[in-house]
């Protein structure tokens, strides 16, 4: 039996995505991490969140977006769903697929809605306005827009315009 693999690879996956300037992507192989954890297969993945979340911070220490794995049960679409969503809560990109079935339930898990963008979109014009005013505080809907307000809703206008363009 080969142990450590996936978990090695969990533990060192900064010092991996640092020792390359040519990754693009981190992809998740949950179902060989789930073998190797031992975790049986569920909707609610409570044995991989560590390792999931600790690979999405490594992720986003290094600038890369990260997809969530496959999901095997891919008949079971209330599964599925409820994985895409967490998936999507845990901060991943993206999920990978093994059957056309899943793709528009994907497309929908981790695209921008149309609440998301219409609210990025109030925030880049507030802070937009805000500006030209010369003021150096943004609220929209009753919160304090920052910075950091700012760039996610541009990074999700981006994302919303590319996908909308396909």
């Amino acid at each position: 039996m080969d142990y450590g693999g996936n978990a090695r690879g969990i533990l060192n996956l900064d010092a991996v995505l640092g020792a390359s300037t040519s990754i693009d992507v981190v992809v998740m192989g949950t179902t060989d991490l789930a073998k190797e954890l031992r975790v049986p297969p569920d909707s609610e993945r409570l044995g991989l969140l560590n390792a999931l979340s600790h690979c999405i911070t490594v992720a986003r220490a290094h600038c890369l977006d990260i997809l969530d794995g496959v999901h095997l049960d891919f008949l079971n679409s209330t599964d599925f769903d409820s994985i895409c969503a967490q998936g999507r809560r845990l901060g991943f990109d993206g999920k990978t697929l093994i059957h056309p079935c899943q793709i528009a339930e994907a497309n929908r898990a981790f695209s921008p809605n149309a609440a998301a963008v219409n609210h990025a979109e109030k925030v880049l014009a507030a802070w937009q306005e805000a500006e030209r005013e010369g003021k150096g505080m943004v609220v929209v809907d009753g919160r304090l827009v920052e910075n950091l307000h700012l760039e996610e809703a541009k990074r999700l206008l981006e994302l919303h315009t590319a996908i909308s363009g396909r």
